[in-house]
């Protein structure tokens, strides 16, 4: 079956008891038993729950993995990845990653003695020169956020392997749609389906996409810690990811015609978008991606002020945090997503602007964003 197909078809078949073609939400907290100890796979709803087994059978399948294990959130699904980790063990991590995902190794894991080091993981011999005998992971971003650099997966994944360390890919930005990590070796792809996945700006959640054996070690802990996502809102994210292909075409076409016209634009200094044919990772996302995505950054000319107003000017483009659903929003990384990295070496220039760019009419996003950006 084709990525289209199997979003809408894969682990929701039609209710074996009443017919019904959507997935039911089973919102219960437990389970009958037929005996002590004999149930029909379910006992408990923080150990599995038939929505979210649904959710999690349709992502493995877009992602190309043996399993995948959905989480309440994003970071709750990241902070797992983690605890596989043990006291000692050392992580490389993209220099230009979301702000959360440092704050969450820098500042809480660093406590229970994991160690990170931020790395240009463009440049593969800062790569090779960062390892040490206790690194387990390679932390990427692809296209990463907010800078929208493009990393060599492959390249990463080798370099990696010959380590004895594994390949972690955050593919939020991309989707299953766009690029499939473990296709090009990454290990354990990990997804804040909240965004493009969910789609609509109505829903929390993470996936980590990867092997039976570490899906299985994921759910272990996840069961023991308890970051679960609730049965509606799997049932959400599912309804979300059956119109994932249409709308990552959309996405994608706005975004391609938004870049140029940036691009072109006397008010901004630089755009970060890896569809531009001069993005330093251009051809690096070519090979990877089946298109570029739907996000955007760039630099406003007149420095950290000027950016602060076309982004208080924008009307479709809503200021405000998170990204992938179908309306389009922007933001102030430095001061807003990214102030966490504040004075560290992943800190975020101050007239930098992220869009994510919906599904609206191009012609009125580009409207916009001209009337913000006059003057």
């Amino acid at each position: 079956m084709q990525f289209e197909t199997r979003a809408i078809h894969v682990g929701q078949d039609p209710d074996p008891r009443t017919g019904a073609v959507v997935v039911p939400i089973y919102q219960t907290s437990t389970f009958a038993q037929h005996g002590v100890g004999e149930h029909s796979g379910y006992e408990y709803a923080r150990t599995g729950n038939p929505t979210r087994t649904a959710l999690q059978q349709c992502l493995a399948s877009l992602e190309g993995t043996e399993q995948a294990v959905c989480f309440a959130s994003g970071m709750a699904a990241e902070d797992a990845i983690l605890r596989l980790l043990s006291p000692g063990d050392h992580v490389i991590m993209a220099n230009d990653v979301y702000g959360g995902t440092w704050r969450l190794v820098d500042k809480v894991y660093k406590r229970y003695g994991i160690d990170v080091s931020a790395v240009d993981l463009t440049d593969l011999d800062a790569v090779a020169t960062a390892f040490r005998p206790s690194t387990r992971y390679v932390w990427a971003e692809t296209p990463s956020n907010p800078l929208l650099k493009v990393l060599d997966l492959p390249a990463l994944a080798e370099v990696a392997h010959d380590r004895d360390a594994w390949l972690v890919a955050d593919n939020t930005f991309a989707t299953p749609y766009l690029q499939r990590p473990t296709e090009f070796g990454a290990d354990l792809v990990v997804h804040s389906t909240t965004k493009y996945i969910g789609g609509h700006s109505d829903v929390v959640g993470g996936a980590v996409c990867t092997d039976a054996k570490t899906a299985d070690d994921l759910a272990f802990l996840q069961n023991a810690v308890g970051a679960v996502p609730g049965p509606f809102d799997s049932w959400l994210t599912l309804r979300g990811v059956k119109t994932l292909g249409v709308r990552m075409d959309r996405h994608c076409e706005n975004a391609t015609l938004i870049a140029g016209y940036l691009a072109g634009h006397e008010a901004v200094e630089e755009v970060f978008y890896p569809g531009l044919v001069d993005h330093p990772g251009h051809d690096i996302a070519a090979r990877q991606m089946s298109a570029f995505g739907g996000m955007i950054s760039f630099r406003v000319a007149g420095g950290a002020d000027a950016a602060r107003r076309v982004a208080e000017r924008t009307e479709l483009f809503f200021l405000a945090e998170s990204l992938g659903g179908v309306e389009s929003l922007i933001e102030h990384p430095g001061i807003m997503t990214h102030a966490s990295v504040a004075g560290t070496a992943l800190e975020v220039p101050d007239d930098l602007l992220r869009i994510s760019v919906g599904i609206e009419s191009a012609d009125d996003l580009l409207a916009d964003l001209d009337r913000a950006l006059e003057g």
